[in-house]
């Protein structure tokens, strides 16, 4: 079946390089019987890929069995998941059927398998191993013949150290993992989304929507959807219901929005708010928008930076630990060896924040290797220390290493400031090359999740390993 056919059958919208990736890797497993594990943020459309995956597989004639487990108290989810017998426990009056057996022949998609009990995770391991469970109040073993599809919206190799999750079920799951970009990530697909949505609630509610201003459109473009395309469809319901035959312009349009904030992100700042009165004129209230799309614009790169320190701060830590190197606590400016990254990030942060007196004798500057932040780290005072990675004994010197140096140093030493992606890149670069490929020791490095590092190695087009 052709790719744009599949995508327009199954309503897997857009045509952005992270969708197509997506819609070919569920083409690839769909005709198989293979464990898939999809993982996302809540609202980028899990449970639509995983009908698209039973739509276009063999048991496609059979039924699909959409279980939400964080929405199952835990007191009933045994009950719900594998039946129970009759008198088995109070209220049991009768002897039912478990999702696992309606499911029998088709595919039973687990949504939230993160907040599955640890007891029912036994269970759940042992019908992926061999199809085999028991209902509740029952001895005799049942079976089952089932496609099991799971989703996510968390990491769960953090529930796994956490304790929460059991690691041989998160092996046992991680089979095949689809990553779900979110909304954001694909940006040129929201307005073609967008249209699609109004379309059809056009002719559900036998509404005519007029359309929207360019500024309208680009407000929809750059707002960072927290609720992922589960609030742009709201948003479009909206908008068709109750702006019914109305041009809706950016002041409209920020109405549906405002509230839908999500905590950590720019969009919880406030919108920059003009006392914009009825004399204003046209180019007024444009001039005022569009220093808000430039203040908002702001904001995300500041957090992009912060996020850029962060990262920096824990590969320094990495390349320079050693509890053999008295060097460390002067580098980082803490006393004694850290304990925890935090107080590396912390201290570390502060380095790359503040600026530094070199004239100062009590300072160390950081050899240009591994300082890719520091933009003056042209100049070598004589008091200069270099370190190898293995943590040997320092040795003072006076000339800059002239060894193999890589595009991203050598654009720093020409004073060329590389741009956030090429930073991110490098550093992401370092650390797997440090961790022979390792994606979590890598992630743990760098400050960042393991989906982030993830999303990041498909952004920019490193191998994963």
């Amino acid at each position: 079946m052709d790719r744009e056919v599949f995508q327009q059958q199954f309503g897997l919208l857009g045509s952005s390089d992270a969708l197509r990736q997506v819609v070919d890797k569920i083409m690839q497993v769909a005709k198989t019987d293979i464990t898939v594990l999809l993982q996302g943020e809540s609202g980028v459309g899990k449970d639509v890929t995983a009908r698209a995956i039973h739509g276009m597989s063999h048991r496609k004639q059979n039924e699909l069995i959409i279980v939400n487990c964080g929405a199952i108290p835990e007191g009933i989810i045994e009950s719900e998941l594998f039946g129970h017998e009759k008198g088995a426990f109070t209220g049991a009056n009768d002897t039912r059927q478990g999702y696992f057996e309606k499911a029998n022949g088709g595919t039973i998609f687990l949504d939230e398998i993160g907040d599955t009990p640890k007891n029912v995770q036994v269970k759940l391991l042992r019908i992926l191993e061999n199809g085999e469970f028991f209902r509740v109040g029952s001895s005799k073993v049942q079976t089952t013949d089932v496609r099991i599809i799971a989703a996510t919206n968390k990491d769960l190799w953090e529930l796994v150290e956490e304790g929460s999750f059991r690691e041989d079920l998160y092996y046992r799951l991680d089979t095949v993992q689809i990553h779900l970009p979110a909304l954001r990530d694909r940006s040129e697909d929201i307005i073609p989304i967008f249209r699609n949505f109004v379309e059809h609630y056009s002719r559900k509610y036998d509404s005519v929507f007029r359309g929207f201003s360019d500024e309208a459109k680009a407000l929809l473009s750059s707002y960072r959807w927290p609720g992922n395309i589960r609030e742009l469809r709201n948003v479009a319901e909206q908008l068709v219901v109750l702006e019914k035959s109305q041009f809706v312009d950016v002041d409209t349009l920020r109405k549906y929005l405002k509230g839908r904030q999500s905590v950590g992100s720019a969009d919880n700042l406030p919108m920059l708010q003009g006392n914009l009165d009825n004399t204003d004129s046209r180019n007024q209230q444009s001039a005022h928008q569009g220093s808000e799309l430039i203040y908002r614009a702001l904001l995300e790169m500041s957090n992009d930076i912060g996020d850029l320190k962060k990262m920096l701060a824990n590969l320094v830590y990495t390349l320079f630990s050693n509890k053999n190197n008295p060097q460390l606590p002067a580098l980082l400016g803490v006393g004694g060896h850290p304990s925890s990254l935090d107080s590396v990030n912390e201290n570390a942060h502060n380095r790359l924040t503040n600026p530094i007196d070199y004239s100062n004798p009590g300072h160390i500057k950081l050899d240009h290797t591994h300082s890719a932040h520091n933009q003056d780290a042209m100049s070598y005072p004589a008091r200069h220390q270099k370190s190898d990675i293995k943590g040997e004994e320092f040795e003072p010197y006076d000339e800059p290493i002239q060894e193999d140096e890589d595009e991203f140093v050598l654009q720093l030493k020409g004073k060329e400031i590389p741009s956030l992606e090429e930073t991110e890149k490098f550093l992401i670069q370092k650390a797997l090359e440090i961790f022979d490929g390792n994606r979590r020791k890598a992630s743990e490095t760098l400050g960042i999740s393991e989906r982030t590092l993830y999303r990041k190695l498909d952004q920019f087009g490193l191998e994963k390993k």
